[in-house]
């Protein structure tokens, strides 16, 4: 039950006895749960690092459990602090990642300066993908925004991930959740699923990416128009700094089974949530509907659905509304 918060079964169940009175000794412990001696005392040092044990001061060298409402609060703070972590780091990661952009687009198309080479035009992209796609010995991750793909693109796309696949080949992708409105792009990461690769979903992506065995990535010379070209990179620097930047990515997206279905406390899905964020900083309906990689129509849909759940007659109230939920 708390292993959305970090807890295994053992260490929880480890946190149960010691809520209900802490137990002689090892032996007691592995007597009670039925776990190893191994597995106790692993518990216990993970109940320490997480806070929910401390130092008794009854007895020396003994350990007493923070009671239940103070411990979920701690680990609900641990949680919250790591996601600002992540997206600090997310968000440093594309301010980098625009930076090597800007440093190379000036190349001249087609040539290759220091290990970066400027691609001008759909068929130079496909051309340099399939001579990728064939050198690929380990891993290739990529970031799709921009919600459903077109069908020329996922025409292109088959058979370099079948070769992949084909020859074992981890695969990782993170789409824009609004894929999963599209039948043809969600049929075709079941498909890569199906296949041996893994798919996730996120609300909000930055940039496209893709990256070949951690040594060479592409990146489009204009993130609003890939159909312009890409840069394509070896230079270990930026090639690393795309890579984290895909984890931090990786870390916070969703496995594409996953339901979707809003959290009943909060009564709002992740979707929504971002749809509010970027509608309150200032974000037209276009603009918001792009980044989510949705249209306008489906953006006005969602908030007139969000309205109606706050009864809300406009959305300046809605707004204050949501706020006061802390939905914002």
């Amino acid at each position: 039950m708390l292993d959305v918060l970090g807890l295994d079964s053992h260490a929880e169940a480890v946190y149960r006895e010691m809520l209900d009175g802490p137990p002689g000794g090892i032996a007691e412990f592995v007597a009670r749960t039925g776990m190893t001696e191994p597995q106790v005392r692993q518990s216990l040092d993970r109940l320490v690092d997480l806070g929910l044990l401390t130092p008794s001061r009854e007895s020396v060298g003994g350990l007493r459990a923070v009671s239940l409402e103070a411990g979920l609060a701690h680990l609900l703070h641990r949680q919250e602090e790591e996601l600002a972590r992540r997206q600090h780091a997310l968000a440093a990661g594309k301010a980098a990642a625009a930076q090597a952009i800007a440093a190379y687009s000036t190349l001249r198309p087609d040539t290759e300066r220091d290990g970066n080479e400027r691609l001008l035009g759909l068929d130079a992209i496909q051309a340099r993908l399939e001579g990728l796609t064939r050198e690929l010995s380990r891993e290739c991750l990529s970031i799709i925004p921009g919600g459903a793909q077109s069908e020329a693109s996922l025409e292109a796309s088959r058979p370099l991930d079948e070769l992949a696949l084909g020859r074992g080949v981890r695969m990782r992708a993170v789409y824009q959740e609004s894929v999963r409105n599209d039948p043809a792009t969600l049929a075709y990461a079941q498909w890569t699923t199906e296949h041996g690769g893994e798919v996730r979903t996120s609300p909000v992506l930055p940039a496209r990416v893709l990256i070949f065995d951690r040594t060479t990535a592409l990146v489009p010379i204009d993130p609003d128009n890939s159909r312009l070209g890409a840069l394509c990179t070896t230079s270990p620097g930026i090639v690393a700094t795309l890579a984290a930047l895909f984890e931090q990515t990786w870390e916070m997206a969703v496995p594409l089974g996953t339901a979707r279905g809003q959290a009943p406390e909060e009564g709002i899905s992740p979707g929504e949530r971002e749809l509010l964020r970027l509608l309150a900083s200032g974000m037209t309906d276009e603009a918001a509907g792009k980044r989510l990689g949705v249209s306008m129509r489906t953006v006005r849909r969602q908030m007139a659905a969000l309205m109606e759940r706050l009864q809300a007659t406009s959305r300046f109230e809605a707004g204050l509304k949501a706020a006061q939920r802390g939905w914002l």
